[in-house]
């Protein structure tokens, strides 16, 4: 069966059943039909929050075989819950970029997702939509005024940063030229369009706390210079209280349940390779202020989105993670030991073991920010008795709990021994997070703190623009933000063709963008896009929908 198959087989619960044995009135929140809610931001404890177990699950770097954290978070919530911990699993909302793509849905897989598996990955409750609509009122405010000869900041339009952004993955809207027509058109200047999961506004959601908090990120995003050089914010141009208003409904986390019928909470969808790569600071404290573990994930390998995580959100929002699961696969670490793609269900002991310094590596950058991890072996039919016992040899040699994972086939029940070894960590108190930088470092130092410890890199090489970009970020006083790397997902380096754990390679930082209003740097190695494109036979072609409604073609 596909995972929508599996998905459509699930008698759904009342969404209030679900706010109810999340602990939240059902009354208090607000209904999107049956099967989703919005919930109040007035519902979140923070001392409650404080008693929670914070866990996040990462992975090895990415391949195209797929590694499977979503389903990894959602099992782990389920095995969590089976055990008698009253666990809750916090995770993004899909993009309709990659669900057209080539990545298709995130709702997890098999036994192990979130439902209404269609409404989540299309439109979902409209947050996507309204980050957007929010995003690109800036923009038409950005060259109104521009335009206007009587409310003018003269904005030099040659400085300004701002692009638009879309939820669809359009290759041809990277570089753009705006304001063609005439004079009562605008005036021509050059710009573009970035994905909405890239979009400030989307990291700045994600960030906040309160509605306030919000509105004063938002005001806080920088636009560009006047002539004379004097730096302009979004406030100058009062456009915060209507880019607030728009977002109103948005910044409430969305309720949903699990095929199990245990609660999950979704919000927010910035991608790790190109944003910060988690779900809201919101949606994650409203978890743990109901939840003896909360479980959440960050996006891509932990090089990317588990990173960010630790360096960016959790000392924004003044969260101590638990543990670390590590996902990994037999088929991916055979990708990484050189195996082709098309032979990865075929058994390869030797290709695996090739593999497993990818793994290693991701290990050792989880000891860096003092964690304790577990392995956990997403299971798939095609893996080998052999094969497996390969990985777990590596866990035994270095002392780290490692867990055969077949959440997919078997739900919470494929889950259960990693959510005994995730309780073994907790009790032990073994993890005792701590960052790796301190905000105050200098830009360059803490660009090559990563590369250098995380990528593995010899050293950070900056083009003239990425200079010129430093030298700006000085002049603003910016150098105490943190930095939110926008890197290729494939590999550890900034080449994607560089597979398992390579070495001697220099990380090329092309460019620095400001985000005042999320409170981070992004400095933009290699040739990573913030506006992907569609593939050559993108998912889109299989979707489609009967005269019931009944939707195909989602996975």
């Amino acid at each position: 069966m596909t995972d929508l198959q599996i998905a459509k087989g699930v008698s759904l619960q009342h969404i209030s059943s679900i706010a109810e044995k999340f602990g939240v009135d059902p009354y208090n929140i607000e209904l999107y039909g049956k099967y989703k809610a919005k919930l109040p931001l007035n519902a979140i404890n923070r001392e409650k929050a404080q008693n929670s177990n914070l866990i996040l699950v990462s992975a090895i770097s990415p391949t195209p075989a797929g590694e499977g954290k979503t389903t990894m978070s959602i099992g782990l919530s389920e095995g969590l819950n089976r055990l008698g911990k009253k666990s809750t699993v916090v995770l993004r909302e899909p993009s309709l970029g990659p669900v057209f793509g080539i990545k298709g849905g995130a709702t997890g897989g098999g036994y192990s997702q979130v439902l209404p598996m269609e409404d989540i990955n299309l439109h979902f409750t409209g947050d996507f939509s309204a980050i957007e609509k929010a995003h690109n009122l800036l923009s038409a405010i950005i060259d109104n005024n521009i335009q206007s000869k009587t409310n003018s900041l003269l904005l030099d339009p040659r400085t300004i940063g701002w692009k638009r952004v879309m939820d669809m993955n359009d290759r041809s809207l990277r570089q753009i030229i705006v304001g063609l027509g005439g004079t009562t058109s605008g005036v021509p200047r050059e710009t573009g369009f970035d994905i909405t999961a890239a979009s400030e506004i989307m990291a700045i959601l994600c960030l906040a706390e309160s509605l306030s908090d919000l509105k004063k990120r938002l005001g806080n995003i920088f636009v560009g210079y006047t002539y004379d050089k004097q730096p302009i914010y979004a406030k100058d141009l009062k456009a915060e209280g209507a880019m607030t208003a728009l977002l109103k409904d948005a910044i409430k986390p969305n309720l949903v349940q699990t095929i199990e019928g245990n609660p999950a909470i979704i919000h927010g969808g910035p991608f790790a390779n190109i944003a910060q790569g988690t779900n809201s600071v919101i949606a994650t404290l409203m978890g743990m202020s109901y939840s003896d573990y909360t479980v959440t994930e960050a996006g891509f390998g932990f090089d990317l989105g588990a990173e960010k995580f630790f360096d960016i959100k959790c000392q924004s929002a003044g969260l101590t993670p638990k543990a670390v699961v590590l996902t990994t696969t037999i088929r991916a670490l055979k990708y990484h030991g050189g195996a082709d793609l098309k032979s990865l269900t075929e058994p390869n002991v030797e290709a695996l073991k090739k593999g497993l310094p990818n793994l290693e590596k991701h290990l050792e950058n989880i000891g860096k920010f003092k964690m304790v991890p577990v392995i956990a072996i997403n299971k798939f039919i095609s893996d080998t008795e052999e094969e497996i016992a390969v990985v777990k040899a590596l866990a035994a040699s270095k002392g780290i709990r490692v867990a055969l994972a077949n959440v997919w086939a078997k739900g919470g029940e494929g889950a259960e021994e990693l959510a005994k070894a995730v309780v073994d960590i907790v009790s032990s108190k073994e993890s005792s997070f701590k960052p790796l930088y301190d905000w105050n470092s200098s830009v360059t130092d803490k660009i090559a703190t990563i590369a250098t410890e995380i990528y593995g890199a010899e050293y950070v090489d900056y083009t003239a623009k990425a200079k010129a970009n430093l030298r700006k970020i000085t002049d603003l006083g910016l150098d105490h933000l943190p930095v939110c790397i926008a890197k290729t997902q494939k590999s550890l380096s900034d080449n994607p063709k560089l597979l398992g754990r390579p070495k001697d390679f220099i990380i090329t930082v092309r460019e620095i963008e400001i985000a005042v209003g999320a409170g981070f740097l992004i400095p933009i190695t290699g040739d990573i896009m913030r506006m992907p494109g569609l593939p050559t036979r993108p998912s889109s072609e299989g979707i489609d929908i009967n005269d019931d409604g009944e939707i195909t073609g989602l996975f």
